[in-house]
């Protein structure tokens, strides 16, 4: 109970964190919705895996360079305001794509879409990180990461069942929605953030460059952003691959449930296993786990048996999750956090472009299995890069609990 409440004479006060929780599920919950038909939404247009592919590189492109252009508003700006205008902008979006037909519309839209939402995930971030103490921060990203996927337990099944049943543009409304809630529960929670800089980092590629000066920065970049690359798999190639195996959205929702489950049960602990025996044996065994199964599913041909692998090597990034962000700010000295968890969150960026582009092109020449042994090849590199990291264990750190 400590960690979501506290008793203060008699009544039951909820701690702050408890209370990002349970926006941040609200919020991701139409983030789900959302995720779980987009390629398939994108494929309503185009009918083609590759141009799906390629279309959402390029929007990750857009959200790599919101990245970097936000610096300045991030650092000089109050984060609740930033984090709200985000969330208001991302449902006006979910309202019109809910009733647009128009293709070139759509790429505008979702190129606006993409640019709110990096701010959403930056200024919350950030919040998270102001209201957490050194040796607690680990535990707490393991708790909040717990708490938004359960959204993405519940999510994907809700979609795919709207979406088969009635339409995907009432997905689409339901999220805008859920956006709007979770916008209504954050300004009444009364969350405050305003840890800023007097003198702001307007130089882009200045950022850019101070950032990968830092040895611990650069591993804890590529680490942060190997996650996103087998997301790319799992969101993107796989919904597609089972509507063309004659798979309905139904099917797709439970995949994607299927796929959070491990996330749900094991990411809190895992979160706090590595505060106590350090990150790199959390991170070199979390990649290992994906590597091997999506190696495996290159040699499987049921596809029943492929999604059963996928949805195992979730176990894996429950270990990565929760922990490579907060090994990045672990690493981080003083109000760096500031200049540089911009910066650091364009690996989601960079590592979904590569996730989205690379097995485009490859699917020009190859059948679909060999995106199995890239995607193999992506998390082996990782294993690898993992054994060059500054290990932490933070339970050996001074700080106060929060």
């Amino acid at each position: 109970m400590g960690l979501l409440a506290r008793r203060q004479k008699g009544v039951m006060v909820w701690t702050g964190m408890a209370k990002l929780s349970i926006i941040g599920l609200i919020m991701a919950l139409a983030t789900a919705f959302i995720n779980t038909i987009w390629a398939i939404y994108l494929d309503t247009f185009v009918q083609s895996v590759v141009i799906v592919g390629l279309l959402t590189a390029f929007f990750t492109f857009v959200a790599f360079i919101s990245r970097f252009l936000f610096i300045p508003l991030v650092e000089k700006v109050n984060k609740s305001k930033i984090y709200a205008l985000s969330i208001l902008s991302m449902a006006v979006a979910y309202t019109l794509f809910s009733i647009n037909t128009n293709f070139y519309f759509l790429i505008i839209l979702a190129t606006f879409l993409t640019m709110a939402n990096t701010l959403r995930v930056t200024s919350f971030g950030i919040i998270v990180r102001d209201r957490s103490s050194e040796k607690k921060l680990s535990r707490n990203e393991g708790l909040l990461y717990t708490f938004l996927n359960v959204a993405w337990v519940i999510g994907p099944l809700i979609a795919g069942y709207v979406s088969e049943r009635y339409s995907i543009s009432l997905v689409f409304m339901l999220a805008a929605i859920f956006a709007f809630l979770s916008l209504f529960l954050f300004k009444i929670s009364n969350i405050k953030d305003s840890n800023i800089k007097k003198k702001a980092d307007y130089g882009i590629m200045r950022n850019f460059f101070a950032f990968f000066k830092n040895k611990n920065r650069t591993l804890a970049y590529i680490l942060g952003g190997g996650v996103n690359l087998w997301w790319s798999l799992v969101f993107i190639f796989i919904p597609l691959f089972m509507i063309r195996n004659n798979l309905n959205k139904i099917w797709v929702g439970w995949f994607l449930f299927g796929t959070a489950v491990p996330l749900i049960l094991f990411e809190y602990f895992f979160g706090k296993l590595a505060g106590k025996i350090g990150f790199k044996k959390i991170f070199k065994i979390g990649f290992l786990i994906p590597a091997v199964l999506s190696l495996v599913c290159f040699f499987i041909g049921n596809i029943f048996i492929i999604l059963a692998l996928l949805i195992l090597a979730s176990i894996g990034l429950a270990m990565l999750e929760p922990t490579t962000e907060a090994y990045f700010f672990d690493v981080l000295k003083g109000k760096q956090s500031l200049r540089f968890y911009g910066p650091y969150n364009t690996a989601i960026s960079v590592n979904a472009f590569i996730g989205r582009f690379a097995p485009s092109i490859l699917l020009i020449f190859f059948p679909f299995k060999f995106i199995f042994l890239l995607f193999a090849g992506f998390m082996f590199l990782m294993v690898l890069v993992s054994f060059f990291i500054k290990d932490v264990i933070e339970s050996r750190r001074d700080g106060k609990n929060n």
